[in-house]
């Protein structure tokens, strides 16, 4: 059977999705045309261990070592040979030697025999089982003589070479986000350096003429710019090289000239304001012009104007997102929309935003026909996880981000939330 051609443009990607309306388009609609349309980077290049992290692995790794390299003690102890042990009665056995961790025994255990063994150290030849030392009763007075109680079990408390990832194994595979954990392992292989992803760059700049940088004086009718800050930390987070390009004011041939800059250094461009219907919102209309550009309003709560494209500089292209200019409503798009397509062009396996049940605290307001996402603060209780929505939900009100920690995600469908009943959460930990 044929498969069919992929659309040539992402106007046909869009009208081909089920359900697309440009007007009141559904988030997971919206977010299914954006990953359909992005692809990953080609290419590779070896990254120090140390400069890896959150970067993405450009091929499975295989371990080229046993982690654990050979079988050693899980305690502090006595290593010795599980045939010796009695069932019935005391077992008393000669102490010949000490494993230490770096400095195992060089000889080996015989009949009769067992060896004084720290946690970590190797087992000595011959030896089989460790038996904790709290339990065995051994002094330099009894001739170097060690007892045993009854009830020891062959193989206990022994680490098996290779246990953990055997010689040749897939310890990591193509397309993992490395994090703490991840590095530690490839640390235990002995590894220094690892193939990753190209590093995404991503370039930013805000519109507006009523905005300032901080640091800088505002005067009557203006503000600080808050998103740039925001949005960098949010993408420093993705290990993503960032070029801020500042604020443009609502002129047109400044904002197609930083777009173009933007265009020319970066796989992303990301710009938040002028996106909305105003007289002075000119950022979709230029996307367009530089490009193609899908120009949304989104059946979504805070966050609804949203434009996504593909803008030319010369013969390099790049990515780019219009997000809100409210502060509150340019990270939630950035966290629903961005990070998962950035994810993607970086060549991450694909995964879904981490979501947990809690019970709502309190009632939720909520018209049916959109997807909203409330701030939440949520806490683990006797009775299981309970979550407060912020009583004000405004897309403007930036210290109620920093308050919350979680979005309740209350979905396309759904009316109004009673006290009690439960709401999907999905947590800021691990996104910001």
């Amino acid at each position: 059977m044929n498969t069919p051609a992929m659309p040539t443009t992402l106007a046909a990607l869009a009208a081909a999705a089920p359900g697309y309306t440009p007007t009141d388009l559904r988030v997971d609609i919206a977010r299914r045309i954006i990953l359909a349309a992005v692809t990953p980077l080609a290419g590779d290049e070896p990254v120090p261990l140390r400069a890896a992290l959150g970067r993405v692995l450009a091929e499975d790794l295989r371990s080229p070592v046993n982690v654990p390299p050979g079988d050693n003690s899980a305690m502090d102890g006595f290593a010795l040979r599980a045939d010796d042990l009695s069932n019935d009665g005391v077992t008393t056995l000669v102490e010949v030697g000490v494993s230490l961790a770096g400095r195992p025994f060089a000889g080996s255990v015989a009949a009769g025999q067992c060896v004084r063994i720290m946690t970590g150290a190797f087992l000595p030849a011959g030896a089989d089982t460790v038996v904790m030392k709290e339990i065995v009763r051994a002094d330099a007075s009894d001739r170097g003589r060690a007892h045993f109680p009854p009830g020891q079990s062959r193989g206990q408390n022994v680490r098996c070479a290779g246990e953990d990832i055997a010689k040749g194994d897939t310890a990591l595979t193509r397309g993992t986000r490395l994090g703490a954990a991840e590095l530690g392992l490839l640390a235990s292989l002995g590894l220094g350096a690892v193939s990753c992803r190209p590093r995404l760059r991503v370039a930013l700049f805000s519109s507006g003429d009523e905005l300032r940088d901080a640091g800088e004086p505002a005067g009557h009718g203006q503000r600080y710019d808050s998103n740039r800050h925001s949005l960098a930390a949010l993408l420093a987070r993705l290990s993503c090289a960032v070029t801020d390009l500042g604020i443009v004011p609502d002129d047109p041939a400044q904002i197609e000239a930083r777009m173009t800059q933007a265009a020319a250094c970066a796989d992303m461009v990301i710009t938040s304001g002028g996106v909305s219907v105003g007289d002075a919102d000119y950022t979709g209309a230029i996307m367009a012009k530089l490009g193609e550009v899908l120009d949304w309003k989104l059946a979504m709560r805070p966050g609804r104007p949203l434009a996504f494209g593909r803008i030319h500089a010369g013969d390099r292209a790049a990515w780019i997102f219009g997000l809100p200019g409210n502060p509150v409503a340019a990270m939630i798009a950035f966290m629903q929309f961005v990070e998962p397509a950035l994810l993607k062009l970086a060549g991450a396996a694909a995964r879904s935003a981490p979501l947990v049940l809690a019970k709502s605290a309190t009632p939720i307001r909520k018209r049916p026909g959109r997807t909203e996402f409330a701030r939440g603060t949520l806490s683990a209780t006797g009775e299981g996880m309970l979550v407060e929505a912020a009583a004000n939900q405004g897309s403007g009100i930036l210290r109620l981000m920093a308050e919350a920690n979680c979005l309740i995600v209350l979905e396309h469908e759904r009316g109004d939330v009673a006290a009690g009943e439960h709401v999907p959460v999905q947590l800021f930990a691990g996104l910001f």
